[in-house]
């Protein structure tokens, strides 16, 4: 697992040269957003079960999806699905605060599509699950940190899809 400052020393000291402008103004940048970034985490962690809850009641109650015979009919199917957003949300943090999508893949993506597809979750559920929670983690934060957070979130959507 790296962040924004390792990623790119590591990327110059791979190439044997110094940071340019670029990487010191993504450093400035990263700088910058950290105290917004580091209380977007507290107001997530604050409100996980918050967020999870709604994020499933706009996206996945009433649907087909809980009615018996749905993937989340039993309380350890429900249950099993409330843990996934769960890992989804607090992964998608540890990656804003790291100003890396890639703690992402390596912690939760890489062969997650696979699995859920062996297991019979079904993909689009879950993706409109997690569309939610970019949804209501906005309007948790606000405006900016909103859009910070919505990165991380579009990375696991399209990490499903």
């Amino acid at each position: 697992m790296q962040d924004a400052i390792t990623t790119l020393i590591n990327s110059s000291d791979v190439q044997g040269k110094y940071l340019d402008n670029t990487g010191l103004e993504k450093l400035k940048s990263y700088y910058q957003s950290g105290e917004l970034r580091a209380k977007a985490a507290i107001a997530l962690g604050a409100n996980a079960s918050t967020i999870i809850t709604q994020a499933v009641a706009r996206s996945l109650m009433y649907t087909d999806i809980t009615a018996p015979g749905g993937n989340m009919y039993t309380c350890r199917r429900y249950a099993a699905c409330i843990r996934d957003l769960d890992y989804f949300l607090r992964y998608a943090t540890y990656a804003m605060l790291a100003g890396d999508p890639s703690i992402l893949d390596e912690r939760i993506l890489n062969g997650l599509r696979e699995t859920y597809n062996s297991l019979g979750v079904p993909i689009g559920a879950t993706i409109r699950a997690v569309q939610a929670m970019k949804d209501v983690t906005a309007d948790l934060l606000g405006a900016e940190a909103g859009k910070e957070m919505g990165v991380y979130f579009d990375h696991i959507t399209a990490g499903l899809s």
